[in-house]
């Protein structure tokens, strides 16, 4: 049976208008050319509901009971990596048959959606506890402390590589059309590394390293293409630089010449790119190249040059007026690598990072990243046991 069509609201609205005149449904119908069935459904709703809109409907039940919710979003809270098959099985095993589709569902509605899962480096205690220490030596600087600082990195860079994983929205048998494919060439059709530096004011030099870098080159490198970025930037005095830990950066001879330079080096974790701002300028880079698709080496360096003077400052500025985000991520985030945490510690952790904390007030916290409850009560912090869900 085909579904009929709603009248629309004015006619509703009409209909509801002459009969309040004393007109009858036969002439409202002629009049307004609707059915009078039709016409005398409008007036039945507007005397019971005193309205004319569509009420909620009920529709059919939903497969997975709320309980049944609860318990896909503890198992996927437990194991991110949890299969839709996986949780098909575990409701059927309590009892409700559904399919990985009626999963789907059910998690978009709860703002879970299925994402590829980000390479990060391998976080030992020692890296955990550097990340920390950082983290909150450096809580309170504020915005103007990070604008005065020259962030700088090496990257690789390929022809493809930002397509190598892009989806496509094509019918069936049409993979092999030029639009739905993605062009390579044998041996990954090879790659340039760049060396560049961005402050809170724009981009700074980026240059190709050609061959294999060193101590020697990167001191070079330094030398013919960060002081001379951060004159044209036009850094105040006292500016700081940053780089990460690679053994050419923390070399005694590259330690020497930053000394004799009278640079201020800003100390830096291992195993924390995700601090260093500049790679989301490096993403920017690789998607803005990607656009252009340079089909060789040569072709790709330009396109990296031009397309990195392109960036705008504000998007520079954006970044490390944000960067306080970043530390606040590291704390929240702690219990990633530390598997068991005892609550001395925990408290211990709480203390030190709001010294000045004053609870005057009851109230019970579900703490997202820890398996347990916190209970401030006034000015005593205690710690009780329960499960976070």
């Amino acid at each position: 049976m085909a579904k009929t069509k709603e009248l629309p609201k004015d006619t509703r609205k009409s209909i509801v208008d002459l009969h309040q005149t004393g007109k009858s449904e036969s002439t409202i119908g002629k009049q307004l050319g609707v059915k009078k069935s039709t016409v005398g459904a409008i007036i039945r709703k507007w005397k019971t509901y005193k309205t004319t809109d569509n009420l909620p409907r009920s529709g059919a039940p939903r497969k997975i009971s709320s309980r049944g919710v609860k318990m896909i979003m503890r198992t996927v809270s437990k194991d991110p990596r949890t299969t839709r098959g996986d949780l098909v099985n575990d409701l059927q095993r309590a009892g409700t048959k559904v399919t990985k589709v009626t999963i789907s569902n059910t998690l978009q509605r709860q703002g879970i959606k299925s994402r590829s899962a980000r390479r990060v480096p391998l976080l030992k205690p020692v890296h955990v506890q550097a990340r920390l220490t950082f983290a909150r030596e450096h809580m309170d600087d504020t915005a103007e402390d990070w604008e005065n600082v020259m962030w700088s990195d090496e990257t690789k860079v390929e022809p493809f590589g930002i397509n190598s994983t892009r989806r496509v929205w094509r019918k069936t048998n049409t993979e092999l059309h030029p639009k739905n494919t993605i062009p390579t060439v044998k041996h990954g059709g090879g790659n340039i590394m760049l060396w560049g530096c961005f402050s809170a004011k724009g981009t700074g030099r980026l240059i190709r390293v050609k061959d294999r870098m060193n101590g020697a080159m990167y001191r070079e490198i330094l030398s013919q293409n960060l002081l001379p970025s951060v004159r044209t930037l036009k850094m105040k005095r006292g500016w700081v630089f940053q780089h990460d830990n690679d053994p050419k950066h923390t070399a005694r001879a590259t330690k020497e010449w930053l000394r004799k330079k009278h640079l201020k080096v800003l100390e830096w974790p291992s195993q924390s790119p995700d601090l260093n701002p500049i790679e989301n300028l490096w993403r920017e880079l690789k998607v803005r190249v990607a656009r252009r698709q340079p089909q060789n080496i040569t072709a790709l360096e330009k396109i990296c040059m031009e397309e990195w003077a392109k960036i705008p400052a504000t998007v520079c500025a954006n970044l490390v007026k944000t960067y306080s985000k970043r530390l606040t991520s590291v704390i929240a985030n702690k219990r990633l690598c530390y598997k068991v945490l005892s609550c001395i510690f925990v408290i211990d952790q709480i203390l030190i990072f709001h010294p000045d904390l004053l609870i005057n007030s009851l109230q019970i916290l579900p703490c997202g990243f820890m398996d347990f409850f916190f209970t401030f009560c006034l000015s005593q912090l205690k710690c009780t046991s329960g499960a976070n869900y």
